[in-house]
């Protein structure tokens, strides 16, 4: 049976060796210099970073009270193994938004009806519609543009659903409200590109996702805004 000590620094050392290979020229720095270092860099370790720093000073009290090599006079509460496990487990093996965000995505054309949209919201639930132009990609419309058109058009009698084209609503749609990533990015980074926008003043409506994060490759999955709410963290 494996004390607790052993228990973390095991997933101690895997992190201090993947955190290596990532700045891939790490071999001689402290791991608190290397968690500073990523923690802008790697969306995994920045969540983390406040945790890997406490862990780095318990390691020290750790290797540095151990008596012998079978006993350590610092023993980790199974609470914090369990946790700094789950980091090591989600930095080694990320979560990545394939599967868990791959689906078949409703996307339409600029030249459809505003109707078309209208019915898909009702018997789909969906509020965020990438808008094509033949193969070409024109951009992405929310809740936001669909309110806005509505607000300017229909109830000052200018123009009915039924009059519109997608095109017009798509351009009330701010053009810088999604972003395209590859499928191999993993959760907590899909989660920190809406939290950097946000924080730069921009409000992401979606993340779409394609093989290479080409927005000339075929939609695989989305990740709208809503969807990060549910996002659980270790």
């Amino acid at each position: 049976m494996y004390r607790n000590s052993e228990r973390f620094l095991t997933a101690f050392n895997r992190i201090e060796k993947k955190m290596k290979e990532i700045i891939n020229n790490g071999r001689n720095l402290g791991f608190s210099k290397m968690v500073h270092m990523l923690k802008h860099r790697n969306a995994i370790i920045g969540r983390y970073s406040d945790d890997l720093l406490e862990f780095a000073e318990l390691r020290n009290a750790i290797v540095h009270n151990k008596v012998d090599m079978t006993y350590a006079i610092a023993e980790p509460h199974g609470s914090t193994v369990s946790r700094i496990e789950c980091i090591e487990k989600e930095l080694l093996q990320p979560r990545l938004v394939s599967p868990q965000f791959i689906k078949e995505v409703i996307y339409l054309q600029e030249t459809e009806r505003l109707t078309k949209l209208l019915a898909l919201i009702h018997e789909k639930k969906v509020t965020k519609f990438p808008v094509y132009h033949e193969q070409k990609f024109k951009g992405l419309i929310s809740q936001r543009a669909i309110a806005f058109w509505l607000a300017g058009n229909m109830y000052r009698g200018n123009k009915l659903p039924e009059d519109a084209t997608v095109k017009e609503v798509l351009d009330y749609e701010t053009n810088d409200n999604y972003r395209f990533i590859p499928a191999n990015t993993s959760v907590l980074e899909a989660v920190d590109i809406f939290k950097k926008q946000f924080g730069r003043g921009n409000r992401l409506e979606a993340l779409l996702i394609t093989n290479n994060g080409i927005e000339t490759e075929k939609l695989i999955g989305i990740i709208t805004n809503l969807d990060i709410i549910g996002v659980q963290h270790v």
